[in-house]
């Protein structure tokens, strides 16, 4: 017959490992919960960005509008993020494109130059926009450009999150 007997020198070694594992894991355990714990916050994706644009001062021609997202918690940190939007009305329609080129995301701008009348364009490779957005073949964006998502409130135009283009 086997003897089950625990040797001293076995007892403390477990003994010891139990204890420095539980210790291991009580100083771990902060440090993964720090590192984990900005994933499981909820995101506020429904939220509208109020901008000084007024609706009926909006013509088809899109002008340049800029609004700050207030306090936006990026991970631990939380700071005001200034953003852009090109906006214009199509018939009673507000639209609202983000100037982020889909090439190397550099910002377009409208009406670049004499050359480049009534489109978008991206001095940085030479990309082109139509107006709604698309991507004119044979310039470098392989994509047209995102859409915000637009809420009229009072008479002003209101950004939410930026969504694939649905124009083109």
């Amino acid at each position: 017959m086997m003897s089950s007997k625990v040797s001293r020198r076995q007892f403390l070694s477990y003994t010891l490992m139990g204890v420095g594992g539980f210790m291991a894991s009580a100083m771990l355990m902060p440090m993964v919960r720090f590192a984990v714990d900005p994933v499981l916050q909820p995101k506020s994706e429904g939220e509208f960005i109020p901008t000084p644009q007024k609706v009926d001062q909006l013509t088809d021609s899109p002008v340049r509008v800029d609004f700050t997202i207030k306090d936006r918690k990026d991970a631990w940190y939380k700071s005001d993020v200034s953003n852009t939007a090109w906006v214009y009305k199509e018939g009673d329609t507000v639209i609202a494109l983000s100037p982020v080129c889909k090439h190397l995301g550099c910002t377009v701008s409208w009406e670049g130059d004499e050359k480049h009348k009534n489109e978008f364009f991206c001095p940085c490779h030479n990309g082109r926009y139509e107006k709604n957005g698309k991507n004119i073949p044979g310039s470098p964006p392989l994509g047209p450009l995102d859409e915000y998502m637009v809420n009229v409130v009072d008479g002003y135009v209101y950004l939410g999150k930026t969504v694939p283009n649905t124009l083109v």
